[in-house]
């Protein structure tokens, strides 16, 4: 065991169960679920149409204050259809932090568009806006018919911030250089339910956001995702193209368009709706884990744990240590050292940028991301963790 992995070891033990195992993050079934789920089943409204759909799309609209929700099979539908309503188009260029789930890519190329890569900071894990300035002021061209690159001719139509663990993006600085290249903002705020930037919920800073409900998120309906729209046009084009685009009609069935078959069950709602009466207890739980954490690895020497930007109030999906200096050989270390003494960790995602699919698409300087590879560990985050702090 290497100098550090004890004492990491040690501070996990001093904030954690000692169980048999603790899983990275798993969710919480003590409310309402059963109940919900039982009486859609009677009411026999179990796909899209029914009373838990529109209650599940009401709640979240209410605590995140978008204008509209619609719930989605999955977060990665949601922000396919995101990008489509936005009208990313085959041959566009979408700007994509490297750093996140392989979700937001595969969204981009479901849409016949092309990732370029951008790096992110230290203090969000997010899209870096100052870096990426001086990188759009080098390779971006404006001219009627938007943005760019002057490297493949290609158009740069939107960026897709990621709020990585639940982390909110410095989203001021970003939405000035979009307003100035004139690119869509579609917020991917999976990880970020109960995030707040500056006092507004994240994936409302933008016209539109998807979530994610997987079954590792703050709340889960299993699976699923939702849409958050802030413009009224794009709200109802939204509900049209998620629900295969069908023309409302008594008994005919016509659509107008390609749309997606993408809405969410209501077994799936009745789900989430339990789970939302409950997400004030788990945020507050996440941070009192993150709390305790905090004060665990204050004293530890060659990590540090992770905390929100001081503009941000973070949802602490998913705890993360960052050691003081890249070494993939002392992570995969740590990682070994942590799981064999029962504590669930995971390195982060490998960048999107070094996965074939994606090596050769376009891409600016990702010291940064490259260098938080080697660094970051994630640590066990559920949220029934802070009831024992």
């Amino acid at each position: 065991m290497s100098d550090i992995s004890a004492p990491i070891v040690q501070a996990l033990k001093a904030v954690l169960p000692e169980n048999d195992f603790v899983a990275l993050h798993i969710p919480e079934f003590e409310g309402n679920e059963k109940r919900y789920v039982n009486q859609c089943i009677d009411s026999n409204f179990v796909s899209y149409l029914g009373e838990f759909v529109n209650r599940f799309e009401g709640m979240l609209a209410e605590f995140t204050t978008a204008k509209r929700v619609f719930a989605i099979v999955n977060g990665t539908s949601a922000l396919h259809a995101c990008l489509k309503l936005v009208d990313v188009a085959q041959g566009d260029e979408v700007l994509v932090p490297s750093v996140t789930f392989i979700a937001t890519a595969n969204a981009v190329s479901y849409c016949g568009a092309t990732c370029h890569f951008v790096d992110v900071e230290e203090k969000t894990l997010g899209v870096d806006p100052s870096k990426l300035a001086d990188h759009l002021g080098k390779i971006a061209k404006m001219d009627e018919a938007g943005c760019f690159n002057r490297r493949t001719g290609a158009r740069i139509r939107a960026i897709v911030p990621v709020h990585t663990f639940g982390h909110p993006v410095d989203m001021a600085p970003l939405l000035e250089i979009c307003t100035r290249y004139r690119l869509e903002v579609v917020e991917d705020a999976a990880e970020s339910l109960g995030s707040f930037y500056k006092e507004r919920h994240t994936g409302t800073l933008g016209r539109i956001a998807a979530l994610s409900f997987n079954g590792n998120k703050t709340i889960t309906t299993g699976g699923g995702g939702a849409i958050m729209v802030n413009d009224e046009k794009l709200a109802d084009l939204a509900k049209h193209i998620t629900t295969t685009a069908k023309i409302p009609h008594k008994w005919e069935y016509r659509h107008d368009m390609i749309g997606f078959n993408y809405r969410l069950p209501a077994l799936n709602a009745a789900l989430g709706c339990a789970q939302m009466e409950r997400l004030p207890e788990f945020l507050a739980n996440k941070r009192r884990l993150a709390g305790r954490y905090k004060i665990a690895f204050e004293g530890v020497e060659g990590v540090r744990f992770f905390t929100e930007p001081a503009f941000a109030e973070s949802n602490y999906w998913l705890n993360a240590l960052v050691l003081d200096k890249p070494d993939m050989q002392l992570r995969d270390e740590i990682l070994d050292a942590t799981n064999n003494a029962g504590f669930m960790t995971r390195p982060v995602w490998t960048l999107l940028h070094k996965l074939p699919m994606y090596q050769n698409c376009p891409r600016m300087d990702l010291s940064t991301s490259e260098s938080l590879e080697a660094r970051i560990i994630n640590i066990p985050s559920s949220a029934y963790l802070g009831k024992m702090a």
